[in-house]
C-alpha cells in the first residue's frame, strides 16, 4: 500500500513499517521523512523530505540506498555521527546534518530532534523525537533499550506515538519494549524490529496486562496507519 495517497488531515500523520527493522515513513500533512531505510527499493519512495539514520549498523544503514534515494528525492539526510561520516563524501551541498543527542532541526515546520539511544554495541546510535507541524509526536527508539533518561523524555515531550525494538537487536525482547512503553507513557505504542509475529503479539500482550491505558497498534508491515493528536491533561 502506498503511503504517498495518503493525506493525513489536521492533528494526525500516516505511517507505515516496511521492513522487519525499524523502518518507518512517517508522513504529516506537510512532509514525508524515511527513517533507516534498508531492505526496501528506492521507488518505493517517490517523496522523501528528509531520510534520518539511528546508526551505522547493516539493518539500520545502507550507505548506497541513502545516497540513490538522496539523489532522486534531493531530500535532507539526517544522521547520528558515525553514519554521518560514511555518508560525508557522497551526500553534499549541505544536505547532510549531524545528529547527536540534543541537536535539533526544522524540515519546514516540522521538528526532529535526536535523543539518547542505550544501545548495546552501536558506536555513536540516537533516536528521534519528531514533533508534526501540529504538535503530534513520534518517538522512534531505534534499537534502544530501556534507560532511565526516556522517563524524562516521555513526561517533557508527551509523544502520541512511540515505537519500539522488541527482537533481533541484542537484549531486545517483548519485556524490554514494555519497559520503554512503560518508562515514556505514550498514547499508542507499536513495536517493531521482530524476529517473528509472536514477539509482536507477545509485547501487545504483556502491555494490555501491565499498562491497559496505552494502547497497542501492531502493524502490519506494509499497511498505512493513521494516528491522530491525542488528549491529555
Amino acid at each position: 500500500m502506498s503511503i504517498d495517497k495518503t493525506i493525513p488531515k489536521t492533528n494526525e500523520i500516516a505511517f507505515k513499517w516496511f521492513n522487519t527493522y525499524s523502518g518507518i515513513t512517517i508522513k504529516t500533512p506537510s512532509k514525508t521523512l524515511v527513517i533507516d531505510p534498508v531492505d526496501v527499493k528506492t521507488k518505493t519512495f517517490s517523496t522523501v523530505d528528509a531520510i534520518l539514520i539511528t546508526h551505522e549498523q547493516y539493518d539500520h544503514l545502507d550507505s548506497p540506498l541513502v545516497r540513490k534515494l538522496q539523489r532522486e528525492t534531493q531530500c535532507q539526510v539526517l544522521a547520528d555521527p558515525t553514519s554521518s561520516s560514511r555518508l560525508a563524501n557522497s551526500i553534499t551541498n549541505g544536505n547532510l546534518q549531524t545528529m547527536e543527542p540534543g541537536t535539533e532541526i526544522n524540515i519546514g515546520k516540522v521538528t526532529i530532534r535526536a535523543e539518547v539511544c542505550n544501545h548495546l554495541v552501536a558506536v555513536t546510535p540516537v533516536t528521534y523525537l519528531v514533533t508534526s507541524e501540529d504538535d503530534v509526536k513520534i518517538f522512534h527508539t531505534a534499537d534502544s533499550m530501556p534507560f532511565p533518561e526516556m522517563k524524562e523524555i516521555g513526561k517533557e515531550h508527551k509523544p502520541d506515538v512511540t515505537f519500539c525494538s522488541v527482537g533481533i537487536a541484542p537484549g531486545a525482547s517483548p519485556a524490554t519494549g514494555v519497559e520503554i512503553v512503560k518508562l515514556v507513557k505514550p498514547k499508542v505504542a507499536s513495536p517493531y524490529h521482530a524476529a517473528s509475529k509472536t514477539d509482536l503479539k507477545t509485547f501487545c500482550g504483556i502491555l494490555t496486562k501491565e499498562q491497559p491505558r496505552i494502547k497497542c497498534l501492531v502493524a502490519e508491515r506494509g499497511n498505512v496507519y493513521i494516528v491522530g493528536k491525542e488528549r491529555r491533561k
